[in-house]
């Protein structure tokens, strides 16, 4: 079963067939990206970070002025779909969108569509191989921090860093402060010091970087695009990859993998994942 395939899908209320599951042809999500998202991951058939996710969710929704439903409803469709995927270990995607609406920009009336679904997870190498994209991140625009469904710029960098044998693409903002990847936050390691860009960056506040964060003596901090190339080590967080070494950035090897920062990050991210699903 390919990580892509959904195992179960819940819609507007309740749960229904992932093979026929679907959505209106006027959805606002699907004519123009309107909505936002949340992709969790699961273990031992828990949400993690719950409480976290669904903060996060409510932050991007008021950045769209987009209505969401009560969160006790969003609680309800991730339990429910997590029970019928009947997975331990799996990835839960959470999203809203506008609701039906008409061909353009402006709202319809309609509530906000709902779907949750959940499918296995996909593979994540020990060290990833990253490529630095030549377009940035533009951190003052409207949807800077906010996970939105308008993620065409992630598909275009995905394919481009495929190309040249990456799985990742890292961005700088349009100063060319270090940003983040397309669905990951990065850390650098210099003299020792672990180190993340700062949210005024225009990267995505992760979970897992907030985590991680609170977890360890990483700093926040605006760092030049070079300072990934030049990093004693580095790694990538997000809900799927956890901690994640970064192995090479355009072809050039960093030094050896996972380096020490990186390997006490990962075994704090498990010890709290052993002990708190919901931290």
């Amino acid at each position: 079963m390919s990580e892509r395939t959904a195992t179960a899908v819940w819609v507007d209320g309740g749960l229904v067939d992932p093979a026929s599951a679907s959505v209106s042809a006027f959805d606002h999500g699907l004519t123009v990206g309107d909505g936002v998202f949340e992709t969790l991951r699961v273990y031992r058939g828990t949400p993690f970070a719950l409480r976290r996710h669904l903060d996060r969710l409510a932050r991007s929704a008021a950045g769209l002025a987009l209505p969401v439903p009560d969160r006790a409803e969003l609680e309800r469709a991730c339990a429910e779909v997590v029970a019928a995927a009947g997975l331990a270990e799996a990835r839960l995607r959470l999203t809203v969108t506008g609701g039906p609406g008409p061909l353009g920009s402006p709202r319809g009336e309609a509530p906000p569509t709902v779907v949750a679904a959940v499918a296995p997870l996909a593979p994540v190498s020990p060290a990833a191989a990253v490529a630095v994209a030549p377009w940035p991140r533009n951190e003052r625009g409207p949807l800077a921090g906010l996970k939105t469904t308008s993620y065409a710029e992630n598909v275009v960098l995905l394919a481009w860093a495929d190309e040249r044998g990456a799985e990742e693409a890292i961005v700088a903002d349009t100063t060319g402060r270090l940003c983040e990847g397309t669905g990951a936050n990065v850390f650098v390691v210099h003299d020792g010091r672990l180190r993340t860009p700062t949210l005024a960056s225009g990267c995505l506040a992760g979970v897992t970087r907030a985590l991680v964060l609170e977890l360890t003596d990483a700093e926040e901090i605006d760092l030049p695009l070079d300072a990934l190339a030049t990093a004693e080590e580095a790694f990538l967080t997000s809900s799927t990859r956890e901690v994640q070494a970064i192995g090479e950035v355009d072809r050039q090897a960093l030094p050896p993998t996972p380096g020490p920062r990186t390997k006490e990050a990962a075994a704090a991210f498990r010890e709290l994942v052993a002990s708190n699903l919901d931290p």
